[in-house]
């Protein structure tokens, strides 16, 4: 079982948190934000699920593009109310880089 290289010093914009994942009025949104605050998440609470997904849970795909290396992870978020959605998270390093960031989260089959 393969895990996301470098995820214990992965990146997470927290505008990616609070302006895109948790912005429902955001044009790309895809109800993401409602998704995410419906299992009780905050801008808080889903940077530190999202830290222990991206360390425990296997990449499902990796694929090398222009721009660096693409990581998938998939399954259970621990949330705040308990339900453990699954979801995929998609990571990326960065041509030139070691350490991933977050691209985008979404619930799995979405």
């Amino acid at each position: 079982m393969t895990r996301l290289p470098g995820a214990e010093a992965a990146f997470v914009d927290p505008r990616k948190i609070s302006a895109y994942l948790l912005n429902a009025a955001h044009p790309q949104n895809g109800g993401k934000a409602r998704f995410f605050r419906d299992h009780g998440f905050a801008a808080d609470t889903l940077a530190a699920s999202l830290a222990d997904h991206r360390q425990r849970q296997p990449v499902a795909h990796e694929q090398a593009n222009p721009h660096g290396r693409k990581f998938v992870v998939h399954c259970a978020l621990a949330s705040p109310d308990g339900r453990d959605p699954c979801i995929t998270s998609v990571w990326i390093i960065d041509a030139g880089d070691v350490r991933p960031r977050l691209v985008t989260a979404y619930p799995k089959g979405a």
